[in-house]
């Protein structure tokens, strides 16, 4: 039996072919929507496949194996960059409020934005190129605001623990509590923390 054989029937579109240009668009955006909802072990090119509306044969055209669909998967977009740069710009007193807010808005927001970031969180659990990928992109975006000193690595260390257990308690465990809040509510509570952990000092005003 081959790949195109074991692809389900349903979703596949009918009449004009797409290109192959559009075509590998529509598999990168299933695989991404597919890794963030169900993780790295629980994905199968059959159902990407079956979401791009495509033979798995063709995902296979483009992307040897799920390990390399899945890397080009996890490439996080500018914009998302741009928050967790842009939150250490302002006065010092508000830091860790700027900081939980970015940090929220981009796993949060848009699924351009979040997608990347949940597939990067889930497939931590079983894969470890995600994993490497997580603990650098959180560690370093933390690490560029926070400046140096001796203790720099464990304050960002902290505080990138204290963030990705919220995100897990809203977005994977599900905790009824967390899920309800809002999120001002979240960056007012832990605002404050996050800020005596990067720098040192409690917020003002």
């Amino acid at each position: 039996m081959t790949a195109q054989d074991e692809a389900p029937a349903t979703g596949v579109r009918r009449g004009r072919k797409p290109g192959p240009g559009s075509t590998r668009q529509a598999v990168l955006d299933a695989a991404r929507a597919r890794f963030a909802r169900d993780g790295f072990a629980g994905t199968t090119i059959r159902r990407i496949a079956a979401d791009a509306g495509v033979d798995a044969s063709q995902v296979m055209q483009f992307f040897r194996s799920k390990d390399d669909l899945f890397a080009a998967v996890m490439a996080v977009p500018a914009s998302a960059l741009e928050r967790f740069e842009t939150a250490f710009e302002g006065p010092d007193e508000h830091l860790g409020e700027r900081v939980v807010r970015a940090y929220l808005s981009a796993w949060e927001g848009s699924a351009e934005e979040s997608e990347p970031l949940m597939a990067m969180l889930r497939g931590a659990v079983g894969n470890e190129n995600a994993c490497v990928q997580l603990r650098e992109f959180i560690q370093s975006r933390l690490l560029h605001g926070a400046g140096g000193g001796g203790d720099a690595m464990l304050r960002a260390g902290l505080a990138a623990a204290m963030l990705v257990g919220i995100v897990t308690g809203r977005r994977i465990i599900g905790v009824p509590v967390l899920v309800a809040a809002d999120t001002e509510q979240i960056v007012a509570t832990v605002g404050p923390a996050i800020q005596q952990v990067l720098a040192g000092t409690a917020p003002t005003g």
